[in-house]
């Protein structure tokens, strides 16, 4: 007869089911949890270092450009031309990556440069002598201007990064400016060398314009946070974040937000390295996923096994609660079914034969 209340069977599959999934859920939904933090952070770490050693790498290679500027200011004498000119030929040959090295006087006018390039003509309008007369300076990426008819024909437009440092006489005045035109072509060159499968590397200006990065990007504001964090973030360390770019794709992003070396003066330029946020993590979501496939197929197997043990124990139990009632309707019936399974259920059930037997006024059997 129906009680409404719970079988006993019931009772032990939905206790030991909880006691055997709830705590298989807490331990994998924090297992998880951590792996997939472990992974974002092993991620970020790596982005961090190859922006860091891509910054430092070109803030090095432009610090030794620097450092023969900064020499050439040192010991250049506005009242040795050709010695002058000597310099800065010797120099250019040697190393090409200058497109074009001058000197001007306190006026902007070039006393001497690179194979004569631009000697006589004024450049007082130009920011890197403006800039050059009050101190070191690095002027940020442009097209050629006064250079640009001079120069050999080429399929692109030149484009240089300058760098300037005023010329002091022994009495500490300044005497003019020396300037350094270096062709853009080598910064390319050298960020594209820094690219890998999959990584990212782009370097923004002051204005937050991509100066190097994937086409699409290229000469254009770069609207979006890691732009914004680059900035307003601290230069002795970096940022990182997971944002949704203008390509409709989701990047983990790393700012360096200075690109500098030692006496090296700034371009304002920053650093980002970015990588697909679901190609980046898709092996540890893999990871995560077949690891809850395999708990399911386990937590399922292992609740049929539970059914099974609980319809193994309650079984005789049932049997001999039912003949129990019975015995009640009808003392005649015949003897209970002997359980022989577990030591509780052999007991009940020699238990039920003797009082059978004793209710119908017969010895019970040994």
């Amino acid at each position: 007869m129906a009680s409404g209340r719970l079988s006993l069977r019931t009772l032990i599959f939905a206790v030991c089911a909880t006691l055997m999934i709830g705590p298989g859920l807490v331990a994998g939904t924090i297992y998880t949890g951590r792996l997939q933090a472990r992974a974002e952070a092993m991620l970020v770490d790596s982005l961090k270092t190859r922006g860091e050693m891509s910054a430092g790498l070109l803030a090095r290679r432009l610090h030794q450009l620097w450092q023969e500027v900064e020499s050439l200011s040192r010991t250049v004498n506005t009242g040795a031309i050709d010695d002058i000119r000597r310099d800065i030929n010797f120099v250019s040959r040697t190393d090409r990556r200058y497109s074009w090295i001058g000197v001007t006087d306190v006026e902007g006018k070039v006393l001497a440069a690179k194979e004569g390039m631009l000697e006589g003509v004024s450049v007082a309008q130009r920011p890197w002598f403006r800039r050059g007369l009050t101190g070191p300076t690095a002027i940020d990426v442009h097209e050629a201007q006064l250079l640009a008819k001079l120069l050999p024909a080429a399929p692109e437009p030149y484009r240089f990064i300058d760098l300037a440092a005023p010329l002091q006489g022994s009495a500490g005045a300044v005497q003019g400016v020396i300037g350094a035109h270096l062709d853009w072509r080598w910064v390319v060159e050298n960020l594209t060398a820094m690219q890998a499968p999959g990584i990212d590397v782009l370097l923004i200006s002051r204005d937050r314009n991509v100066l190097f990065g994937p086409p699409g990007l290229v000469d254009k504001p770069l609207a979006i946070g890691a732009a914004e964090a680059a900035n307003r973030a601290d230069p002795s360390r970096g940022v990182q974040l997971q944002e949704r770019w203008p390509d409709g794709r989701d990047y983990v992003t790393v700012i360096i937000p200075a690109v500098g070396h030692a006496d090296l003066p700034s371009f304002g330029w920053s650093l980002l390295v970015r990588q697909d946020a679901e190609a980046a993590l898709a092996p540890t979501r893999s990871l995560v996923r077949d690891f809850w496939i395999v708990l399911g197929v386990s937590a399922l197997i292992a609740l049929a096994l539970l059914f099974a043990v609980a319809a193994w124990v309650t079984t005789p139990l049932r049997r001999l609660a039912g003949t129990a009632e019975a015995m009640v309707t009808d003392t005649a019936q015949g003897a209970p079914y002997r359980e022989t399974r577990y030591d509780e259920a052999s007991r009940l059930s020699a238990a039920l034969v003797k009082i059978q037997s004793r209710l119908a006024g017969k010895p019970a059997a040994p």
